[in-house]
């Protein structure tokens, strides 16, 4: 498969020009990033990189972090952790409130803000130092120490992130929430502010398409049932309520974040990062996914 040529054929394709929407505002900080951004990067099975545009520049990933928090709790929590956090999509916005009080404070999936909240509460309780501990996960599934949360984010996204703190203060309530309601938000803020290229995204999701193994060393960082588990709630969460739309037209598990990123893997081929932070009216980064779909369509293959 000659990547390099389908990719250039979608940079050839796609515009920042060609889609409505708007970069994230409600974060601050995110509404400084230059709307012209798009970069998109495959790293395969074969330990090859291909790459176009701005796809070695840093951004906020913010809800792709959800996998790797995700990843860091099955460690700790095996199949005790379905006791927490439901695994169905919630059919509503990932920053709702509505579902808790009818499912007894159990989030839907781990995946919108109440179930990562949730996941992060379980971090801040079994880890020493949570924040230290997932920049370690983080920069050695990716072989990159260079990887670090851009303050500045975290920081806007504390001065405005009211609606995850009544999330967790309500959860709290319900009886689903252990810890600190501030030490948790503070960690939640500060992995959604963890700054990646699509180069390292895409390395890093490498393990979710290689049965839960560094491909570079062989590592084994998760165990294949886990990553059955992660990969099957990316295909059916991993764009809140635009799941079913972005596995109609992409066909690949995958997730996304309002920073504009979005990471897909194809098991035992490849996995994939793209860039572009304007977003639709759901989050999701609207050229992102037409690439995406454009990538599936010239390769011929999705996991259907």
């Amino acid at each position: 498969m000659d990547y390099q040529q389908i990719l250039d054929t979608i940079y050839e394709e796609m515009s920042y020009r060609d889609v409505r929407g708007k970069v994230a505002s409600y974060i601050p900080e995110l509404a400084k990033v230059d709307h012209r951004k798009f970069g998109m990067h495959i790293y395969n099975g074969e330990k090859q990189h291909f790459c176009f545009g701005d796809s070695k520049e840093k951004f906020s990933i913010q809800s792709i972090s959800k996998v790797f928090t995700l990843s860091m709790a099955m460690r700790i929590m095996g199949e005790s952790l379905w006791d927490r956090v439901s695994v169905e999509p919630s059919g509503d916005p990932f920053n709702s409130l509505t579902q808790l009080e009818y499912e007894s404070g159990i989030p839907r999936n781990p995946f919108i803000n109440a179930g990562a909240l949730v996941i992060c509460d379980i971090l801040v309780d079994q880890l020493e130092d949570p924040k230290k501990e997932l920049l370690e996960f983080v920069r050695n599934i990716t072989g990159d120490e260079n990887i670090d949360y851009d303050r500045s984010v975290a920081s806007s996204e504390k001065s405005t992130g009211y609606r995850n703190v009544a999330l967790v203060n309500y959860i709290k309530a319900l009886g689903n929430i252990k810890c600190d309601v501030e030490d948790i938000v503070d960690f939640y803020f500060h992995q959604c502010s963890l700054a990646m290229s699509c180069k390292q995204l895409a390395q890093a999701f490498m393990i979710y398409a290689n049965r839960g193994r560094l491909l570079e060393s062989d590592e084994k960082i998760l165990k294949p049932k886990s990553v059955k588990r992660i990969n099957a709630l990316m295909q059916t969460c991993g764009f809140y309520d635009e799941a079913g739309e972005f596995s109609f037209q992409v066909g690949l598990p995958g997730k996304s974040g309002v920073g504009g990123g979005i990471v897909a893997i194809h098991p035992e081929q490849y996995s994939v990062a793209v860039w572009s932070p304007i977003l639709n009216k759901k989050g999701n980064s609207e050229l992102g996914m037409k690439a995406l779909e454009r990538l599936t369509t010239l390769t011929g293959l999705s996991v259907f």
